[in-house]
C-alpha cells in the first residue's frame, strides 16, 4: 500500500501498469506513452484488438472514491444527454478499479486537435457546448466534491505560501506587500451570493479538442459545484475590448441553453486573482514531486518570483475597474 501521502507515484512503475491495465481483461500491445498531466499519471496504450485506450491513475489521498465516483457519474450523465466529453469504461459495472493501492480508470482514446478559436463564431459555439454542459449540471449537484469555496481555498494558499522555501529571500517584502492586501481585497467579495452549480471546473482551451465540427471536453479531473462564470472565464485574453466581444459571443451561445446572470461578470477579475495566487500555491505544494520540477522548473528562479510581484500588481489594478458590460 503506498504511504507518501503527497508524492506516491514513485512505486508506479511500468510493470505496474500494465499489470492494472491486464486485471481488467484489457491487453496493451504497445509502450506506454505518458500523456501531460501533473495531478495525476497518464498513460495512453494500444490493445491487443488495436483500441486506443487512456488509463489514468488518480493521485493517492487527493479525492476520496466518492469524489472520483461522482466525476465518472457526471461524466457519464453529460455523455446521456449527447454532450460530447470523455468518460471511463465500466468493467464489471465499475469504472473505479484499484490495484496495489493504486486508483485508475480506463478512458477511450479519442481523435482530435486542441480547439483554437479563429474568431468570435467559433467562440459562441464554444459557449454553446458550455451550456450544453451546464444544463446537464443543472439537473443535480454534487454531494462529496468539493464547492469552488474561495475565502477558504485562498487563506489555504496563502498559508502555503508563506511556508514555501522558494520565494527568494529579497523579494519577501515585495512579494507580500501586493498580495496580502490583493488577498484580503479578494475577501470582502460576496461569494455567497452567487448560485453554485456542476461544472467542468477546469474550463480552459487546453481541455476542449476539436475533430471536424465538433468539441469535445476533457479533464473533469477538477469537477465541482461553483458559479456558471468559472467555466467561461478562461476563455477570455487579450485587451479589454477584446475580452468583451469574447464575452459577448460566448454568452450569446450560451444562453441557447442555459440562462446566464450577468451579475457574475463582476467575478470575473477576483476569480482571475484567485487563480494567480492559489497556482503559485499548487506548484509549491507539489514541488517535491519531480514530475513538478522537470515541468516547471522557472518556479524556483528568482525572475519568475519578479513577474509574478508585476503580474499581482496589475490584478490589484484590474479589481478597481468597473466589469466588462456585455453588448445586450
Amino acid at each position: 500500500m503506498v504511504n507518501d501521502k503527497d508524492f506516491a507515484f514513485a512505486g508506479l512503475l511500468p510493470d505496474v501498469v500494465i499489470n492494472a491495465i491486464e486485471s481488467l481483461g484489457i491487453y496493451p500491445s504497445s509502450g506506454l506513452l505518458p500523456l501531460n498531466s501533473y495531478e495525476n499519471r497518464v498513460y495512453q496504450f494500444r490493445c491487443d484488438e488495436g483500441m486506443r485506450y487512456v488509463a489514468k491513475f488518480y493521485r493517492p489521498y487527493r479525492w476520496s472514491n466518492a469524489q472520483i465516483e461522482e466525476e465518472h457519474l457526471f461524466s457519464q450523465q453529460l455523455l446521456d444527454d449527447e454532450v460530447p466529453v470523455v468518460a471511463p469504461l465500466k468493467v464489471s459495472g465499475q469504472s473505479l478499479h484499484e490495484y496495489e493501492g493504486y486508483r485508475f480508470a480506463v478512458f477511450p482514446s479519442i481523435g482530435g486537435r486542441a480547439f483554437e478559436p479563429n474568431d468570435l463564431d467559433d467562440l459562441e459555439r464554444l459557449g454553446r457546448q458550455i451550456g450544453r454542459l451546464h444544463q446537464v449540471g443543472k439537473k443535480d449537484a454534487f454531494k462529496a466534491r468539493e464547492s469552488l469555496d474561495i475565502q477558504r481555498l485562498l487563506s489555504e494558499s496563502i498559508d502555503e505560501l508563506q511556508q514555501s522555501q522558494l520565494l527568494p529571500r529579497e523579494l519577501e517584502a515585495a512579494f507580500w506587500a501586493i498580495l496580502s492586501p490583493l488577498a484580503e481585497t479578494l475577501q470582502t467579495f460576496a461569494w455567497d451570493s452567487l448560485t453554485y452549480q456542476r461544472l467542468h471546473g477546469d474550463c480552459h482551451i487546453g481541455n476542449v479538442l476539436q475533430y471536424d465540427t465538433e468539441l469535445t471536453f476533457v479533464d473533469l479531473d477538477d469537477c465541482r459545484m461553483g458559479p456558471a462564470i468559472q467555466d467561461l472565464w478562461m476563455m477570455l485574453n487579450g485587451s479589454r475590448e477584446d475580452q468583451t466581444c469574447q464575452l459577448d459571443a460566448l454568452i450569446e451561445g450560451y444562453q441557447d441553453f442555459c440562462n446566464f446572470d450577468k451579475k457574475e461578470i463582476a467575478f470575473i477579475e477576483p476569480l482571475r486573482g484567485f487563480r494567480l495566487i492559489h497556482y503559485m500555491a499548487w506548484l509549491s505544494k507539489r514541488w517535491q514531486d519531480s514530475a513538478f520540477q522537470r515541468a516547471f522548473p522557472w518556479f524556483s528562479e528568482a525572475r519568475y518570483w519578479e513577474s509574478q510581484i508585476l503580474a499581482l500588481k496589475e490584478q490589484r489594478a484590474a479589481l478597481d475597474e468597473a466589469p466588462i458590460k456585455l453588448g445586450y
